[in-house]
């Protein structure tokens, strides 16, 4: 069957509330992680993960950071409005957003939207001492998102004294977005057992999950495994979260993602074959998506940066064969080269689903996705179709689900 014909009705299985885990362990890698190796399926305990990897491997972990990305608002008529952050609008460069001072914008999704027609919403912080208002004025419609503008100042004139910067503005006044299906309000524990302990690049607003059950002994044992690792960013957005509403998967729109890449990062892969271990789907995604971005370039080697974004299907479309992965990498590398950038900042909007064909990944640390997701789609088509097997086990044999649950190594 065609990849867009795919029924999403077949990638479902029953989930009991009981089995999503509201909660982490008190220790990240005392996880339980299944194994399922070319078809055999067995399990031990996370931290033991080292020793089922291949030595002189490369593993890839998504460095990025959640933002406390939900903002409340209480209107003069007491209606509490939350302004949810998806992407920034202005600046629309991750880094520069987070440093702006006194004025920025965002594209945001508003909840309780019907009590917010007009006008402009307030709301006092006390951030070092000073008390500081933020407002937010909504403007216009993108998509299912609404441009917010925001600003802040003293509410006192404070001689010599710089206003906060839009991170500190978060620290202050915003709260972590935990997935929807926790069913629960977010708690001050999940600021630290949501994020990863290598995470460093502030911009995404659901965890890359794969990743919570390392530890920093974990990590120093796949050091010591002779395992290389490396880092990639891509900003995990709300999309994730998003439920495949259609029939068939041709009707779902993929949200796009913001990736950056090293130029370290893409010799590294050259050096070892183009072959890797990821952590995380979005680190599949990050990719896999390199490797289009780097056939683009072998076509047009005078592309702009913002060009190198990969569409939906592009993958499943391509023509004229594909080329070897190291010759699209190679190209992709000599392209930073010419354009004097030492990392490489993108975009992407892959599906990958059964019929897609990895090129660069070899191996996958992931946990167990919702039914009928799109995350769901990437595993059966890493696994050759195998899904259920997996799946059928965990729910057999006690694995915790989901955001907060076990973890699952995947040699296809």
């Amino acid at each position: 069957m065609e990849t867009k014909h795919i029924h999403i009705s077949d990638y479902s299985y029953e989930l009991p509330d009981e089995r999503i885990a509201k909660f982490p362990l008190a220790r990240r890698d005392q996880s339980k992680l299944l194994i399922y190796n070319k078809g055999e399926v067995s399990e031990d305990i996370f931290c033991h993960l080292p020793e089922h990897l291949p030595s002189g491997g490369l593993m890839v972990f998504n460095n990025t950071k959640v933002i406390q990305a939900r903002l409340h608002f209480h209107k003069e008529t007491g209606a509490l409005i939350e302004v949810f952050l998806i992407e920034p609008a202005s600046p629309a460069d991750y880094e520069q957003m987070f440093q702006t001072r006194g004025r920025c914008a965002w594209l945001c999704l508003v909840g309780n939207l019907k009590k917010w027609k007009e006008g402009t919403l307030r709301r006092s912080v006390s951030i070092g001492g000073q008390q500081v208002t933020l407002t937010a004025t909504r403007g216009i419609l993108h998509g299912t998102t609404h441009r917010i503008e925001f600003e802040w100042d003293f509410q006192q004139a404070a001689p010599d004294m710089q206003l906060p910067s839009f991170a500190e503005i978060l620290e202050a006044v915003g709260e972590l977005p935990i997935p929807p299906y926790l069913n629960r309000a977010t708690q001050e524990s999940d600021k630290t057992t949501y994020q990863t302990v290598y995470s460093k690049i502030k911009g995404s607003v659901a965890a890359p999950t794969a990743g919570l059950h390392f530890t920093p002994e974990v990590l120093a044992d796949i050091d010591a495994h002779g395992i290389d690792r490396e880092e990639v960013t891509l900003h995990v957005g709300a999309g994730t979260f998003k439920p495949v509403k259609s029939e068939e998967i041709a009707g779902h729109e993929m949200h796009t993602e913001y990736i950056s890449v090293s130029r370290r990062t893409l010799e590294k892969l050259l050096a070892h074959d183009c072959e890797a271990i990821a952590v995380g789907t979005t680190s599949v995604r990050t990719l896999e998506s390199l490797y289009y971005m780097g056939v683009k370039v072998m076509g047009r080697p005078d592309l702009q940066e913002q060009e190198l974004h990969v569409s939906q299907w592009e993958p499943y479309e391509l023509q004229g064969g594909e080329p070897p992965v190291d010759e699209a990498i190679g190209a992709l590398l000599d392209w930073l080269r010419r354009n004097g950038l030492s990392t490489l900042h993108s975009s992407t909007q892959i599906i990958i689903a059964p019929g897609y064909r990895y090129k660069i990944v070899k191996r996958l640390v992931t946990n167990f996705h919702q039914p009928q997701s799109t995350l769901l789609l990437l595993v059966s088509a890493f696994v050759h179709g195998d899904w259920h097997k997996i799946y059928d086990y965990a729910l057999a044999h006690d694995f915790r689900f989901l955001s907060y649950g076990d973890s699952s190594l995947l040699i296809p």
